[in-house]
């Protein structure tokens, strides 16, 4: 079947989907495969449970003309969203970075909801799958859309740019991070950059951290708006306090008056992130107050430095993501908040390649220099370079919880940070 023919058909759906246990009425069910599923096989449950097609790549599962058969089904997927987006005349900024991109990504929709019909990336759909999946979410009333790009390997920003053709781009900062699929720095920034290509070929406009020499060297010769703590910037704030929640002041280069802005976010790692939203929002014409307000009001989820008061401590939950760069920050971070009696619990950071024993050691130094009442461990990597005894060490978290049973926490705060795989969220309630 023709693109063009599954757009006709598309345009009278409402909603595309790829699980099978969560489908709507008059959708299109998307059959992907998987390293351990075919998504075929799922195709007459989708049917059977309110789609009204579905799109196979398997003859074999062919039964109706509710079945529509293409050569390989992500691809149809991505031709799809492709294809849609050639019909859009919005604003599209994509996102991408090694950290904050979801918390930069949330306060953008936040503060341009205030003005536009926002669409944004839902969650942390940022890859080949979730990015056309999130184009295709995109309606004839949103007026502007904000798309994250994740990336673990070389190329994948570009045909994430293939896809969503973004015409306003934002690189949050490049460190240390899936070093196991880009081989090096280099191989991050490369690819990273490839968003900054993408619009210097398309005329489009970026948004860039003036403050960064990588990103403000990477984004000459192209449109480009900056931000940061230095006049010299189009957008400019400073750091007011960051203990633990974030307060900035915005600078108003035409009157020096100062804004203060009182945030919901931890770390003074976040200021990157507020400013953006700042600078982004005042391109597009958001009222300063509207703009103040959207920040204030947003709180972080997910296990995204979340400050929890459980019964027996109070806990900075940041158990989302970990990189050497974000856990850098974030370590730093703490030792600075003045609360008495600090934790901190450190899982694996994973997809580091050969640097990862390296890193794991780099970043137990630092968390020995900070002085803290107790460090404990979590993963196979920090099991293998620990050679402390003092420090306790866990291979996962099931192992931690079962020692954190018998071993009450009380009276703490607690910082709490890895990489997904690890789970450590999953130990909250014993804190």
């Amino acid at each position: 079947m023709l693109i063009e023919e599954l757009y006709s058909i598309y345009l009278n759906c409402t909603h595309i989907c790829t699980d099978s246990r969560k489908v709507e009425n008059k959708s299109i069910f998307f059959s992907l495969q998987g390293d351990n599923f075919n998504g075929n096989t799922y195709a007459e449950i989708a049917l059977n449970n309110g789609c009204s097609f579905a799109v196979i790549d398997d003859v074999n599962y062919y039964k109706d003309n509710r079945y529509i058969l293409v050569d390989n089904t992500l691809k149809t997927l991505q031709d799809l969203a492709k294809y849609h987006r050639s019909k859009l005349k919005i604003p599209i900024i994509g996102v991408t970075g090694t950290n904050g991109k979801t918390t930069t990504k949330e306060l953008l929709n936040a503060v341009l909801s205030k003005k536009y019909n926002t669409l944004a990336t839902i969650g942390n759909l940022n890859n080949h799958i979730g990015v056309p999946q999130t184009i295709l979410k995109i309606s004839k009333f949103t007026e502007i859309a904000i798309i994250e790009m994740g990336a673990n390997h070389l190329g994948e920003i570009a045909e994430l740019c293939e896809i969503a053709q973004p015409n306003f781009g934002i690189i949050t900062n490049i460190g240390k991070a899936h070093l196991e699929g880009f081989g090096s720095i280099e191989g991050i920034i490369k690819t990273k950059s490839e968003l900054y290509n993408w619009i210097r070929k398309k005329e489009g406009t970026l948004f860039v951290n003036g403050e960064n020499p990588i990103l403000t060297n990477l984004s000459e010769n192209t449109k480009r708006i900056t931000y940061g703590n230095s006049s010299n910037n189009n957008y400019s704030a400073n750091i007011v306090a960051a203990n633990p929640y974030l307060e900035v002041e915005l600078i108003n280069k035409n009157t020096n008056k100062l804004d203060k802005i009182k945030s919901k976010l931890v770390g003074s790692y976040n200021f990157e992130n507020i400013l953006a939203a700042i600078a982004i929002g005042n391109y597009f014409s958001v009222d300063k107050n509207s703009i103040i307000n959207a920040i204030e009001s947003y709180t972080p989820t997910n296990n995204r430095s979340q400050i929890i008061k459980t019964e027996q401590n109070r806990v900075i939950m940041d158990a989302y993501n970990a990189n050497p760069s974000s856990m850098e920050a974030s370590i730093n971070n703490f030792a600075t908040i003045a609360f008495d009696n600090k934790v901190v619990i450190l899982g694996d950071m994973l997809e580091l390649g050969n640097e990862s024993e390296k890193e794991h050691l780099k970043i137990l130094e630092l968390a020995n220099k900070k002085k803290f009442d107790k460090i404990i461990l979590v993963g196979k990597i920090f099991n293998k370079i620990n050679n402390n005894s003092e420090i306790p060490t866990f291979k996962s978290t099931d192992d931690l919880a079962i020692w954190l049973k018998k071993n009450k926490i009380m009276g703490k705060t607690l910082f709490v940070k890895g990489s997904r795989g690890i789970k450590l969220e999953n130990i909250l309630k014993l804190l």
